[in-house]
Order: C-alpha cells, then sequence, then structure tokens
C-alpha cells in the first residue's frame, strides 16, 4: 500500500499522471495502475481524472492527512534503517520562507551533500502561512518559521533578525539616522498579504502605529521593485536584505523591531536519524554566522 500510495501524493502534488510518473521514474500507465488499484483496495474514489490534470475526491481529502503521517512514517523508518547500517540516506522534506531559502539553505545543503551525499532533499518555498500551512498537514517534515509559533510545534530559536525600513534612494529621510516608526501613517506603505506580514504587523501593532498602505502583495522581491520605482515604503527583515545593492535606503526602526527566526517539526512526530542531522547542520551555521 505505501507504494501506492506514494503515487497518489505525487499525483496530487504535481497535478497530473504524467507528471507524477517523471517525478517517480516510472511509465505514467503504472501510476494510473497503482492508484486505480488502491482505489480498488478502499473500496472508494480518489481523484478526479481530467484531460490534464487530476485533483482529489472529498473521500481523497478526508483520507489525506492519515497517508501523510504513513508516508512519513515509512521514510523516518527507512532513514533509521539506513543509520543502523551505517549508511546515511533518506529524503529530508523542507519547508522555508525566501530569506531562509535564499542565505541559509545554499550553503548549509552544500556542507550537508558533501558529507552525505546520498541524502536527497525536497524543497518547498513560501510565505509564513504556506510553511504553516506545510507543517500542519505533514507536507514537511521539518519547517522554518517565525517564532513564536501559532502551530502546535517543537521548535529551536536560530537568530533574532532586526526589522528595516526600506525607501527610495532619494527619500526625505536619507538624512536620518533612524526611521521613526509614526512615520508609516504619513507615507505610501507596500505591505505583504496579511496572512504573511507577522513581522511588520507585530512592530506597528507594537508602537500603536495604523500604516497607510497603498499596495498589497505576496512576494518580497515584488515590494522591493516597488520601493525602487518611488512607490513608497516598507518594513522588511535584515537577512531578506542582505547582499542586496538595490536602488533602497535602509534604515533602522525607532522603536527596534526584530523577528526571532526557528526551525519547527509538529508535535508527536519523531524526524528521522538524516532530518535530525540536517538540523544540526542549521544550527552550526547560523552560530558560525552570528560569530562573524
Amino acid at each position: 500500500m505505501v507504494t501506492k500510495l506514494r503515487a497518489l501524493m505525487s499525483a496530487v502534488e504535481n497535478g497530473s499522471f504524467k507528471a507524477a510518473a517523471e517525478s517517480l521514474g516510472c511509465t505514467q500507465s503504472a501510476v494510473s495502475h497503482m492508484i486505480s488499484s488502491l482505489e480498488e483496495e478502499l473500496g472508494f474514489r480518489l481523484l478526479r481524472r481530467g484531460r490534464s490534470a487530476v485533483r482529489l475526491t472529498d473521500e481523497g481529502e478526508r483520507l489525506l492527512g492519515a497517508a501523510r503521517s504513513l508516508l512519513s512514517a515509512e521514510e523516518q523508518l527507512r532513514q533509521t534503517a539506513a543509520s543502523i547500517r551505517g549508511l546515511d540516506q533518506g529524503t529530508v522534506r523542507i519547508g522555508a520562507f525566501t530569506s531562509v531559502a535564499v542565505h541559509w539553505l545554499p550553503p548549509v545543503l552544500k556542507e550537508f551533500q558533501r558529507d552525505y551525499p546520498n541524502v536527497e532533499f525536497k524543497l518547498l518555498n513560501g510565505d509564513y502561512h504556506d510553511v504553516n500551512e506545510w507543517l500542519s498537514d505533514g507536507s514537511v517534515d521539518i519547517g522554518f518559521v517565525a517564532l513564536p509559533c501559532e502551530l502546535k510545534c517543537e521548535t529551536i530559536a536560530l537568530m533574532e533578525d532586526r526589522l528595516l525600513a526600506i525607501l527610495p534612494k532619494d527619500s526625505r529621510y536619507a538624512s536620518y539616522p533612524r526611521f521613526p516608526l509614526t512615520e508609516c501613517e504619513r507615507e505610501p506603505f507596500i505591505s505583504l498579504l496579511q496572512s504573511s506580514d507577522h513581522d511588520a504587523r507585530r512592530a506597528l501593532e507594537a508602537a500603536g502605529v495604523k500604516p497607510n498602505v497603498r499596495f498589497y502583495t505576496k512576494d518580497d522581491y515584488a515590494i522591493i521593485a516597488m520601493v525602487e520605482q518611488g512607490l513608497g515604503m516598507s518594513i522588511m527583515p535584515e537577512l531578506l536584505l542582505k547582499g542586496r545593492h538595490d536602488e533602497l535606503l535602509t534604515l533602522p526602526l525607532v522603536p527596534e523591531a526584530k523577528r526571532t527566526i526557528g526551525i519547527a517539526y509538529a508535535v508527536g512526530s519523531h524526524p528521522g536519524p538524516a532530518t535530525q542531522r540536517f538540523c544540526d547542520y542549521v544550527v552550526r551555521y547560523v552560530m558560525a554566522q552570528g560569530a562573524q
């Protein structure tokens, strides 16, 4: 059944039998046969087949959480068995938001793959809301989150990251050493969607400030481009802006505001050896960065 469930999850995640077959390294007919066999075994339809896409039936939706839990347990078993044999294998599924995906994961993955070349990775990149959803439904083993986390998760705090005001280069605030948060009520403000904008919203609410929001977007880099064009200002984490040479003015905030970045995994889950070892590599990398 595990193999059939893996075929089902691949079809759901990739949206079609063809894409699932490419992901699994088998034929499209094999994927279709495995899912049909699973439906026959369970006694109900799991997928609605369209000409170019598939989607879950209501019964399939109800089964989804249990299927993910079973596949996760199977992966943990595989990793543990490999570790006992002295091998390091398995798949580590990671959910991350933009700044971590861009600035932390590439060097950590490079170091980890050098030491453990047989471990594979599945990386999902989104905003805070996306990562929380992936942790909740079991799509990822670990997720990078902003603490405190609203989910029931075990967490490891990694780093405090300053929030900065970003403004056009020719802003009238260019001579200011710091940006007063109260000015967000006067300046056109570009905001992430409410489901994603935890950092700026917490800072503004703590200061009792209601920003003059003119634009909403889900993409961090879209905000940067809009600020460069003089459409407004925003607030962003320092890590996201690391190494960039945009036409931006960045200023510390008054009052100061920070976010705490952490790693989380669902309460009651038991990450496999490869996943646990990867977390160790992340912690070591972040600590080394902080010591520089």
